[in-house]
């Protein structure tokens, strides 16, 4: 009972949620477009003629918004264990990120070409148990910085979804070493009752 309760509260919000609706009214993939667009805002991280890199990228919210802004010239390859309706400028690759024939097609398609931007929005499936939950982010979050470390150019960027909690804190400690600058984005459009939070790593450490 009370699980159907936290099930009926939690579509109560969603389909209430101010970005829920201008996602709906504007034809965004989904309410994250709005977290990118206000990082991008604020940091100016997609230029035309990028090539990003965006994991864990669907329903397609941040290619959506990255595809736009890097064009012309510009392109995206998204990953995503799930499937992702196709978008104009956005090359998907459906496959687990931790397997070596997805990160095999990933480097392939990118050839030996280098990436100006590094995007990693994944989250591990939901326990409902803390710890458990903040060491499964944790891993996605390293994994992609291991991606983002071998494949950025100098000087790329790479910004990565973090959860505040154990081990955050060794994780920032861990990308000041690599990029010269490392900030906290919590956008308007991630609730403010979530730990989430988004890392900037500016500017990748030769």
């Amino acid at each position: 009972m009370a699980r159907n309760k936290t099930s009926k509260a939690w579509m109560r919000e969603h389909v209430t949620d101010r970005y829920v609706k201008l996602a709906q009214a504007e034809g965004a993939r989904s309410r994250a477009a709005y977290k990118l667009q206000q990082i991008d805002e604020r940091d100016r991280l997609l230029k035309p003629g990028m090539t990003v890199v965006d994991l864990g990228a669907a329903p397609g919210g941040w290619a959506q918004i990255a595809a736009k802004r890097v064009a012309p010239g510009g392109r995206v390859i998204a990953v995503d264990l799930l499937e992702m309706p196709a978008l104009a400028g956005v090359v998907f690759i459906r496959g687990d990120f931790r397997s070596e024939a997805t990160l095999a097609e990933l480097e392939r398609l990118l050839g030996n070409q280098p990436v100006d931007l590094v995007l990693s929005d994944m989250s591990p499936n939901i326990t409902g148990i803390a710890s458990v939950d903040q060491a499964r982010a944790g891993t996605l979050a390293e994994l992609a910085l291991e991606f983002a470390l071998k494949h950025l150019k100098p000087q790329g960027n790479f910004l990565v979804k973090s959860f505040q909690g154990e081990g955050f804190e060794a994780f920032v400690k861990v990308l000041r070493r690599h990029f010269t600058q490392v900030v906290t984005r919590k956008p308007r459009a991630s609730r403010s009752r979530s730990s989430e939070v988004y890392l900037l790593g500016k500017g990748k450490r030769p």
